[in-house]
């Protein structure tokens, strides 16, 4: 319980986190900050770490110190790298577990039925899919652990990884970047991180009342 505490904490507050730690650590932010967008999109168990708001802030934090605590130069390329090497991991986890997860109903938290789910999902709506899942919290950890355990082709899966990690990266930080520190938006951190997680979380909603409503008729 102490343990969600202090994470809603951490994303609530995620600004003033983040500038106590370029105090206390000076450039090794630039390590912790590649560390927690390479767990969140890496490790299938932690898909609940504040990517969006992060990066955010992130962007906000550089613009307001002038590049001299965070450089956004550094920042976007090394947060696209960290979200890459993510994802690979992942994504190769995903395809040594498959054998294991097919022939079990389920390994963990983790459903045979989420592979199936998934896979029609990526045949509905093909490579862009990859490109969506980014912007998802939850969905973008768990859908590299699914492509690789549905056996999709690596050269296909990469391709648009990239492509999302580098939007995923560069829309948010730039945006945090240029209007992180306009004066209401400042003053009002905590309902834009509110703000933030409810429009990243919406896709999900939405889909689960679909289904529900596809079950009831």
């Amino acid at each position: 319980m102490e343990i969600i505490k202090s994470l809603l904490d951490f994303v609530m507050h995620i600004d003033e986190h983040l500038m106590i730690m370029i105090s206390d650590y000076g450039t090794l932010i630039y390590a912790i900050l590649f560390l927690i967008v390479f767990v969140e999109t890496g490790l299938i168990v932690m898909p609940f770490l504040p990517g969006d708001s992060l990066l955010f802030a992130a962007g906000a934090l550089a613009a307001a110190n002038n590049n001299e605590g965070l450089n956004i130069y550094v920042l976007i390329p090394l947060l696209i790298c960290a979200a890459l090497c993510g994802d690979n991991v992942n994504y190769f986890v995903g395809k040594f577990l498959s054998d294991q997860i097919r022939k079990r109903e389920r390994i963990l938290f983790f459903k045979r039925e989420y592979i199936t789910r998934t896979e029609a999902f990526y045949e509905k709506y093909g490579r862009q899919a990859i490109i969506m899942a980014r912007f998802v919290p939850i969905v973008r950890t768990v859908a590299p652990f699914v492509a690789g355990a549905g056996h999709m082709p690596y050269r296909r899966y990469i391709t648009f990884c990239i492509l999302g990690a580098i939007l995923w990266v560069v829309s948010i930080s730039l945006l945090g970047y240029t209007c992180g520190n306009i004066p209401i938006i400042k003053e009002n951190f905590e309902i834009v991180v509110f703000v933030i997680i409810g429009v990243s979380v919406l896709p999900i909603i939405i889909g689960l009342l679909k289904a529900k409503f596809s079950k009831a008729s």
